[in-house]
């Protein structure tokens, strides 16, 4: 939950990177809030029985989340060494997703995972 939380928290954030486990966990928790939020709709009876499309919830949380999802996805993409517009290619986008970041330092920001290129110099001096 701490990373939907930091997610929402970097709400339009575009730049830096993302870790894949803050990208997956914001990805886990919206399905969930969303998946209730249908559930809860469904049961109240706000669903439209001709189109089956959600209630006014439904909608307010998609818009409400639309830009973070986007922000960590590019954020996402930048921890892979790749420009935010890789997101709009779908089958590319979901392998990048799941690749390890780029260790150390890239021209995105800094690894989050807080390993560098320092230190990873420094151990093999060793």
């Amino acid at each position: 939950m701490q990373w939907y939380i930091k997610v929402l928290k970097n709400y339009a954030v575009f730049d830096g990177r993302a870790r894949r486990s803050e990208y997956w966990y914001f990805v886990l928790f919206n399905f969930i809030i969303s998946f209730a939020i249908g559930f809860v709709e469904g049961a109240l009876g706000m669903v439209d029985p001709v189109t089956g499309g959600g209630g006014i919830f439904s909608a307010v949380y998609s818009f409400g989340v639309l830009i973070p999802s986007i922000a960590v996805g590019v954020r996402r993409m930048h921890d892979v060494g790749k420009s935010g517009w890789f997101l709009l290619i779908p089958i590319y986008n979901f392998i990048l997703t799941v690749t390890e970041g780029e260790v150390g330092e890239n021209e995105y920001g800094r690894d989050p995972k807080g390993i560098h290129e320092d230190d990873i110099t420094e151990h093999l001096v060793e």
